[in-house]
């Protein structure tokens, strides 16, 4: 079924290239809430403050061989085997292009047409440029500090490659491509598009566990810039909509051996990424290589950590579970085999992205 459907996928005629005038639930095993610390917030004076309980690492998964998505994208499958997976829930997949350095080509460089279903595909540029097209004719090109967020919904046909620009010019190229689930209930919705540019991106300063670490800390070089994520939480409402209560945040750190802490609301799923640098973590500390992942205890409302090297750049990941089946096959995510059956269906009979 998988090769007759990309088979007609190949058939389709490509979609016109437009560059934009302007870049402008629980989970199946048992989880421990792990061990409590106490965390002082930074612009607290009392020493009565609220307790609040850190995040322990649960388990961390070290950075697995990578492989070739098409001909632009030398991925690590970050998620390795948990992928689509209820313990990951809303988070479904995550691949992480390291940079890579591409020589000048007039070869199109990327993956062509594909349908989506049920889910959400956001696109990350750290370095070099993504163009994105799709049958809903939106257009776009992002590039380093830019977000796409892509609600497939009902049925989504779209494509990705380097930039033309990129392309011809060569360069380094580095960006993240993560799945987020959507509940039953928006499953089927109209597709929609987010283009984020970084600017429109909300940066807040990190918080410093302890009062007497803030002196050192130069506020501006020491941030999270916040993706998704509500006002309540970071004191600015994240730059995009979500249809589930969900936290991506792009966390920077410049200063060494200190403490900081990073509030997530209390039973949210969480994963701490290393892009760059590395990192320790909760009350014990322990440590995270680069490109290595943190997967937390469910418990607790505050994500602590020190940095091992300067200038340490992390991707925090984090949402309210999904409490619903996961049906997944290829490009689709369900809840059952039956809907990924429809979709295929639907795929081939040429009714999705309609």
């Amino acid at each position: 079924r998988a090769l007759s459907m990309f088979a007609a996928l190949s058939r389709r005629p490509p979609l016109p290239v437009v560059r934009p005038t302007a870049r402008a639930p629980a989970s199946s095993r048992v989880l421990r809430t792990g061990t409590y610390c106490i965390a002082t917030p930074a612009n607290s004076t009392s020493t009565m403050a609220a307790a609040q309980k850190c995040k322990e690492i649960r388990e961390i998964l070290r950075a697995p061989p990578r492989h070739w998505v098409g001909n632009a994208f030398h991925v690590f499958p970050v998620f390795h085997n948990r992928a689509f997976t209820k313990e990951m829930s809303p988070w479904l997949m995550f691949d992480y292009a390291a940079p890579k350095e591409f020589t000048p080509s007039y070869e199109r460089r990327g993956v062509g047409q594909h349908p989506h279903r049920g889910f959400e595909t956001i696109t990350i540029a750290f370095s070099g440029e993504v163009e994105h097209g799709d049958s809903c004719g939106n257009r776009d090109v992002i590039g380093p500090g830019d977000v796409q967020w892509m609600t497939a919904g009902r049925g989504i046909i779209h494509e990705e490659f380097h930039s033309t620009e990129f392309q011809q010019t060569g360069g380094t190229f580095e960006m993240a491509q993560l799945w987020l689930n959507l509940p039953a209930k928006h499953k089927m919705d109209a597709p929609k598009y987010q283009p984020i540019i970084g600017k429109d991106i909300p940066v807040t300063p990190l918080k410093v566990t302890n009062e007497r670490d803030a002196a050192k800390v130069d506020a501006k070089q020491n941030t999270i810039r916040v993706i998704a994520g509500d006002e309540a939480t970071y004191g600015v409402q994240g730059a995009a909509s979500t249809h589930t209560p969900v936290e991506l945040l792009d966390v920077r750190v410049a200063a060494k051996d200190v403490l900081f802490d990073i509030p997530i609301p209390e039973g949210h799923n969480t994963m701490v990424f290393v892009r760059r640098g590395g990192i320790k973590v909760g009350e014990t500390q322990k440590q995270v290589e680069q490109q290595g992942v943190a997967l937390m205890h469910i418990g607790g409302n505050v994500l602590r950590l020190s940095v091992t090297e300067e200038n340490t750049e992390v991707l925090v990941l984090a949402g309210e579970p999904i409490d619903e089946p996961i049906a997944a096959r290829g490009p689709f995510v369900m809840n059952t085999q039956e809907e990924i059956l429809k979709a295929n269906k639907d795929f081939q009979n040429g009714l999705m992205g309609q």
